[in-house]
């Protein structure tokens, strides 16, 4: 298990400059960027034990993180 957070700039470095114009010009982008963002914190809190979750609820989590990333690289693929 990696207790390494998964920042959405660290997962898609070649879109940095996409991920920014998107975040600024598009309310849509920009939720999916903050739903994505307060997922990715809880697992990773969670992930190293500071806020502990249950395995069932870690699994739903981590499916929602991978929603969400499919989405945000559809858009930045889109763009």
């Amino acid at each position: 298990m990696s207790n390494t957070p998964h920042e959405i700039h660290d997962e898609f470095p070649e879109f940095a400059d996409k991920i920014h114009a998107l975040k600024v010009s598009d309310e849509q982008f920009a939720k999916l960027l903050e739903d994505y963002r307060d997922v990715n914190r809880t697992i990773h809190r969670a992930e190293t034990e500071v806020e502990p979750l249950g395995d069932v609820e870690m699994e739903n989590m981590r499916k929602q993180r991978m929603v969400l990333k499919d989405e945000i690289y559809g858009m930045l693929t889109k763009a």
